[in-house]
């Protein structure tokens, strides 16, 4: 089972990643999120970050997909979603080694083309 805290490990361990100041967690490399807390929107009620839940960027639609069909139990998405290359991951269902190579993949498809050359 992983946490907000793992996340926030993991990100930090790659190179050239930033924190931004949040109420959860947001990390970005080259300008770029790739991994965030959920910001739950309920009608009538104010925004609510979700440190259980973390946002990953994964890309494109087929991977999105992949991922949602293939392991309904982990990842998730909402409407608000809809069309975007992002997926939710429930952190509680999730191993710190798999949340690892999620996290990795994440960042590396948000790398600048230079940085991802090298």
């Amino acid at each position: 089972m992983a946490d907000a805290d793992d996340v926030r490990r993991l990100a930090l361990a790659l190179p050239d990643v930033v924190e931004i100041d949040s109420d959860g967690f947001d990390f970005r490399v080259g300008n770029k999120g790739f991994v965030w807390s959920y910001p739950e929107r309920v009608p009538g009620k104010p925004r609510r970050l979700r440190t259980d839940i973390a946002v990953l960027y994964v890309g494109d639609e087929a991977e999105k997909q992949a991922l949602l069909l293939g392991e309904p139990d982990l990842f998730f998405t909402t409407s608000g979603y809809e069309g975007l290359p992002l997926v939710m991951l429930r952190l509680a269902k999730v191993t710190v080694a798999r949340l690892a190579e999620l996290v990795t993949d994440a960042y590396r498809m948000r790398l600048p083309a230079a940085d991802l050359a090298e």
